[in-house]
């Protein structure tokens, strides 16, 4: 920046709210919009630091930070390219000081908010800090105006814009925090705030060097959005008979999405243009992606800016309209947005630019869109090529190829609609981020879509418990090597509106259904708990009939071509008898069960499972007694292995109730 002078130097508030400065937040500055919280932060940090009853004179001073203004040395006025919030809750705070002190000293507070007209001096009055235009009427009535907080309090805060009611909050919050203290504190904090904070000022005489410093210190680490920073520099780069009235539609938009989303357009406007992952800050890709191909200023805001956000709306709010599929449209972009990632957005929102009034084309394209991104949370893509594939796609929407034909990136290719039900078969409550998002979406394409999830809590439970009792109910129906196999599918799980209870978790089949799974009448707002709750038991071939039928319909509803792959059941002639549900420890078990027996017992307490289980363990415990040359051919052979020599070789470790015949006890002493 040759031939531009900059300054900077450490300002006392009492030379900050001076007749030094005569502060304009200019149009295209963002509202106000600093929260309660930040507010009372700041106090309780001033009033920590005058703690004890040290001199004003003596304390350490408190630095608040940057102000970047755009200002000529030798004129009193200075636009605040940044240091707005924080300008603006001093004035607030002063104010509530002004309220709360004696006459005299209050006066002498108004000083810092305003400056009155002297006649003899020819002055008029002049506030310390002007806000935007929409907001400085307010602002000056409410606020600089002395001891006007009750007229705020007594505003309807429906009623007002997003930064008078930020305005209106702290004023009464700050308010609410002085009111019990002694008047003597006050009036020490109030000196303090005057005399021992401080500002460090950095001016420059043009906006352009003043862009340059508030992006350097924005990438520094200073809290400012990355919006502030566009907007300074799009309303920078127009004529000045525009700015006025381009920066009241750029806060239009920032007021209908609210601050947060505003600033998340920016990075999907990002995307559109990129069409890759981010590498570098949002400012310098906006730069190299962006701003490359459409320049700065009333171009963008009418071309990018403005159709972008309005997508961006819709389908943030799921809120299109139409004659006909709004419903159906409106529901897809709420399963969209249940999703773990907003990567989807993007192309939605090109989709929506080009194709918005096109509602039959809305509908097919956010169905193959859910569809897509369904398929990659449960394929667990990760984000590099979740991002590239929508790249892809956005290429593809841009240059009007045929998104329906198998080769669109819109569409899924035979390999991934079967790894797709492959996933869907496995294990999927391991898969946490997956979950959740695929039983709500078969709890509803089995309600024919009329289900609502709006409640506070929604967890998922196993129907077979993952940890059941070794000499539990569920032993009788469902053998461990079945269990195993079945805990974590999808046809084992349930959706319930409360917490999940550890305890409730294992109770027997009849009593769950009655006490666990029922909500209030008896009954449950999920299809997928109320079809558990019509079975009378729960058996394997239940869980077989039933994961084929869940699969089938998420395979309807995301048009997967493939076929789940149901777990076997076991092939043995050991299966857990009805002595395992009525034993207990110590009672004697036949050799039919012996090896069931000595399962559970390896399973509860943590013990590997294999079909030579028993004499492998007992070969690692007791070496010099056993002598296993080979596994074994089948679990039949294996049991009968095992049992014949642990008689013969393993007496002296328990005690033996006659041939072929040991207490649960004795099984639990040997391992």
């Amino acid at each position: 920046m040759p031939g531009v002078q900059i300054h900077g130097a450490e300002y006392p508030l009492s030379r900050i709210f001076s007749d030094e400065f005569a502060f304009l937040i200019p149009h295209y500055q963002r509202p106000y919009s600093w929260t309660t919280e930040q507010a009372t932060e700041l106090l309780e940090d001033l009033l920590t630091s005058i703690e004890g009853d040290t001199a004003i004179s003596e304390l350490e001073p408190y630095f608040l930070g940057n102000v970047v203004l755009i200002k000529n040395e030798q004129l009193p006025r200075a636009e605040v390219v940044d240091g707005q919030q924080r300008l603006t809750t001093l004035t607030i705070l002063l104010a509530a000081l002004a309220e709360a002190l004696p006459a005299q000293q209050s006066a002498e507070i108004e000083l810092f908010l305003l400056q009155r007209a002297n006649t003899l001096a020819g002055t008029e009055t002049r506030y310390r800090l002007e806000l935007r235009e929409r907001d400085a009427q307010f602002f000056r009535m409410y606020i600089q105006e002395p001891k006007n907080l009750d007229g705020i309090a007594a505003l309807n805060p429906g009623q007002l814009t997003d930064a008078e009611r930020n305005i209106r909050s702290n004023a009464l919050a700050l308010r609410r925090e002085l009111s019990p203290m002694m008047p003597e504190r006050i009036a020490r904090l109030a000196a303090f705030i005057v005399q021992g904070t401080y500002l460090v000022v950095v001016s420059t005489p043009n906006l352009q060097s003043a862009y340059r410093i508030f992006s350097v210190l924005n990438e520094r680490g200073l809290n400012l959005s990355a919006a502030d920073i566009f907007k300074a520099r799009v309303l920078g780069n127009m004529p000045e008979h525009l700015q006025q009235k381009y920066a009241e539609r750029w806060e239009d938009l920032e007021e209908a999405l609210g601050r947060d989303r505003f600033t998340e357009l920016f990075s999907h406007i990002r995307m559109l243009f990129a069409r890759s992952k981010a590498r570098e800050t949002i400012i310098k890709e906006f730069d190299t992606s962006v701003f490359s191909k459409t320049v700065p200023g009333q171009a963008f805001v009418d071309d990018v800016l403005v159709p972008y956000a309005e997508a961006f709306d819709t389908i943030v709010n799921c809120d299109y309209k139409s004659d006909h599929h709004a419903a159906d449209i409106n529901n897809l972009l709420r399963w969209l947005s249940r999703l773990d990632n907003f990567d989807w957005i993007p192309p939605a929102m090109l989709w929506f630019s080009k194709n918005g009034n096109d509602e039959s084309a809305v509908l097919g394209f956010l169905k193959d869109l859910e569809r897509l991104a369904a398929s990659m949370l449960i394929r667990r893509v990760d984000i590099t090529r979740r991002i590239e594939r929508y790249g892809q796609l956005l290429a593809a929407i841009d240059s009007g190829t045929d998104l329906v034909g198998s080769g669109s990136p819109l569409q899924l290719s035979a390999e991934e609609q079967k790894k797709t039900v492959e996933e869907l078969g496995g294990d999927l409550y391991l898969s946490t981020r997956v979950r959740s998002y695929v039983l709500l979406r078969l709890d509803s394409a089995l309600s024919s879509g009329g289900a609502t999830y709006d409640y506070p809590t929604i967890s998922i439970e196993h129907v077979l418990p993952q940890e059941p009792g070794p000499f539990s109910g569920w032993a009788a129906a469902i053998t461990y090597l079945d269990q195993e196999r079945w805990v974590h599918k999808l046809a084992n799980l349930v959706l319930l509106t409360r917490r999940k209870n550890s305890q409730a978790s294992n109770y027997d089949f009849q009593t769950k259904k009655t006490l666990y799974f029922s909500g209030a009448g008896g009954t449950s707002p999920f299809v997928l708990t109320t079809q558990v709750m019509s079975e009378p038991l729960w058996t394997v071939d239940v869980l077989q009939r039933r994961q084929a039928f869940l699969i089938a319909k998420l395979a309807s509803v995301w048009r997967l071509q493939a076929t789940a792959v149901m777990p076997t059941q076991e092939s043995s002639a050991a299966s857990i008898g009805p002595a395992i549900l009525k034993g207990a420890q110590g009672q004697q078990i036949g050799p039919s069960t012996q090896y069931d027996a000595a399962r559970i017992i390896l399973r509860e307490s943590g013990k590997p499972l294999h079909y030579t289980v028993i004499g492998s363990e007992a070969e690692k415990r007791w070496p010099y007694l056993f002598a296993l040359q080979s596994p074994a051919s089948s679990v039949a052979a294996s049991i009968n292995r095992a049992m014949t020599d642990t008689n013969q070789r393993v007496q002296e470790v328990f005690r033996s109730d006659g041939d072929g015949m040991w207490g649960l006890t004795e099984w639990g002493k040997a391992l």
